[in-house]
């Protein structure tokens, strides 16, 4: 699935109009039917007694295509099946159509925000819909209707033509305490800066409502680019996003204000986004299978044997880090590959002996405290030409010279680097652009705030558009970033990046990250290209993390060793 940007959903628009010669009151008409379908399967589960979307996700009726059951707002997702990974994606639905009829007893009675502008026009025609089903609706316009132009204003003129009640915020009575739903169709993605004006208030006077409210594409008061949210922005129980899922619902805060999203089609081809180079991705197994022709199965040669699957070379742990580096090699293990070296300070090595017996440990020199030394990467260099990938950082501290420590890891290893946690701190310090080109790949992992270090920014400036930011450094650097938190980003150096959605809050625990690196590792060592790895490592750690908090009674006690085991 396909990610775009406002302007980019905007040249789509154009080129569909202009090129394919699809008018744009079509697009708006099915645009209209789509949110009115979304907004009827709602009442239909509301009469059911069923929880709504934002609490539960679930759409399992009125022919939708279901996609599992997931809240982006909360991140919940419920284990169910094999635990396949087809199972596994969640918070976003592309849905088949709902038929336009609702039992008249349901009673509902809905109030569509008309905006001035195309994202009006959308509710506009929704309201339509909503009527010919039996609900009632009332449109509340933020501006006189007469300043209504375009498409907006045969939409307008079709709703008075149908004698559809209408009220002008400011101007006539309006009470939200009589209304059963809300259908927010005030600002879509060509809105800049924050509401102002009958705009805010409406915003306002939604969210105090406690009514469930349907925003048309995007919430109002979001940046469909980022997912910074503007004050006031409306809160959605379900967000209807139309033709391509904008980035700005993929970010938080952004993504808990849009709820759960509905993916629908209007009638834009999804080629047209493929002309148009969007390179932007929502991770899903259809996008592994595809596009990063990943096999999801994992399976095994009957002719395999240890040597078949690759060897992992990890340098991490010290003392008082020593679990960082057992996460990883024990994550790398678990992820498939045949072999994994630990190389560790000698001084750590009889406290780790046995630890997990399935791992090979190479003690290299260290301080009389256990901490690494300068002098350890002659070692690290001859063990890693035996080995097909290094995993470096977790849990290795800082030591006198560890900069020129990595550079030469860095230039002289002839095997692909995944590097996390302190190794990424010292990298921060470095101008790296000036050391030597590297033949075979390097993996970033930062957690947001060592990405702040590394881009010279603070954690804010990281977390306020993840997306743009991780496309802007991979680019710049030649490396393949991986920006963990809250669908994790994962960016290349050819601009592409892929947005996971898999995991759970719960994986908020120390360790989480240094099982990713072991991941990664592990993969690319099973011949797995450098974005392939990166992307099907993320996306499996996640998964893992989901089905490890569900098993446990209250998923706040999950730890990071769970994970491991649920690989």
């Amino acid at each position: 699935m396909y990610l775009v940007t406002a302007q980019q959903m905007r040249e789509l628009d154009r080129e569909t109009i202009e090129r394919l010669g699809i008018p744009a009151i079509a697009l708006m008409e099915n645009a209209g039917r789509a949110i009115a379908e979304e907004i009827i399967a709602l009442c239909r589960r509301r009469g059911r007694g069923s929880a709504a979307p934002a609490s539960a996700g679930s759409y399992e009726a009125g022919g939708y295509s279901v996609v599992g059951e997931y809240s982006i707002a909360d991140g919940h997702a419920k284990a169910s099946g094999s635990g396949g990974v087809d199972a596994a994606w969640k918070g976003f639905m592309v849905s088949d159509d709902v038929a336009l009829t609702l039992d008249s007893a349901a009673a509902e009675h809905w109030l569509i925000l008309v905006g001035k502008g195309n994202n009006g026009g959308d509710g506009l025609a929704a309201a339509r819909y909503l009527s010919e089903a039996g609900v009632a609706v009332t449109l509340v316009y933020a501006v006189p209707p007469e300043s209504l132009t375009g498409e907006a204003a045969l939409q307008r003129d079709a709703a008075a033509a149908m004698g559809l009640s209408a009220v002008v915020y400011g101007r006539d009575r309006l009470d939200f305490a009589e209304c059963s739903g809300i259908l927010d169709a005030l600002l879509g993605t060509g809105a800049a800066g924050a509401p102002r004006g009958a705009y805010a208030e409406l915003i306002a006077a939604a969210n105090s409502s406690g009514k469930a409210i349907v925003s048309a594409d995007i919430p109002s008061g979001l940046n469909a680019d980022t997912g910074e949210t503007h004050e006031p922005c409306i809160h959605a129980s379900v967000t209807v996003c139309l033709a391509f899922l904008k980035r700005g619902l993929l970010q938080y805060p952004g993504a808990a204000a849009a709820g759960h999203v509905v993916v629908r089609s209007i009638g834009i081809p999804a080629s047209l986004a493929r002309e148009a180079g969007v390179t932007t991705y929502l991770l899903t197994p259809e996008v592994l299978r595809t596009r990063l022709d990943v096999d999801l199965s994992r399976c095994r040669s009957p002719e395999g044997h240890k040597g078949t699957y690759g060897h992992v070379l990890v340098a991490a742990g010290t003392m008082p880090m020593s679990g960082a580096g057992l996460l990883s090699a024990r994550a790398a293990l678990r992820s498939g590959c045949g072999l994994v070296t630990w190389a560790l300070p000698q001084k750590l090595l009889p406290f780790v002996i046995g630890a997990a017996p399935e791992l090979m440990l190479a003690a290299v020199g260290s301080s009389p405290d256990g901490s690494w030394e300068a002098g350890t990467a002659a070692e690290l260099l001859k063990l890693s030409v035996e080995r097909d990938v290094m995993a470096v950082g977790p849990g290795l501290g800082r030591f006198t010279g560890d900069n020129d420590w990595l550079r030469r890891l860095w230039e002289e290893t002839a095997c692909p680097l995944v590097i996390d946690a302190d190794a990424l701190n010292i990298l921060a310090e470095q101008d790296y652009s000036s050391w030597n080109n590297r033949r075979q790949p390097v993996i970033l992992t930062p957690h947001p705030g060592e990405m702040a270090r590394l881009a010279g920014l603070s954690t804010a400036e990281v977390q306020h558009d993840r997306i743009g930011l991780a496309l802007a450094y991979a680019q710049e650097h030649g490396v393949i970033l991986v920006l963990k938190g809250a669908h994790t980003v994962i960016a290349t150096p050819e601009g592409q990046a892929y947005v996971n959605t898999t995991g759970h809050p719960g994986m908020g625990t120390g360790g989480a990250g240094d099982v990713l690196t072991g991941v990664i590792s592990g993969l690319l060592a099973q011949g797995l290209k450098a974005v392939q790895a990166a992307a099907f490592g993320v996306y499996l750690h996640g998964l893992a993390g989901e089905r490890a908090a569900y098993r446990r009674h209250n998923p706040a006690s999950l730890i990071a060793g769970d994970i491991i085991e649920e690989l």
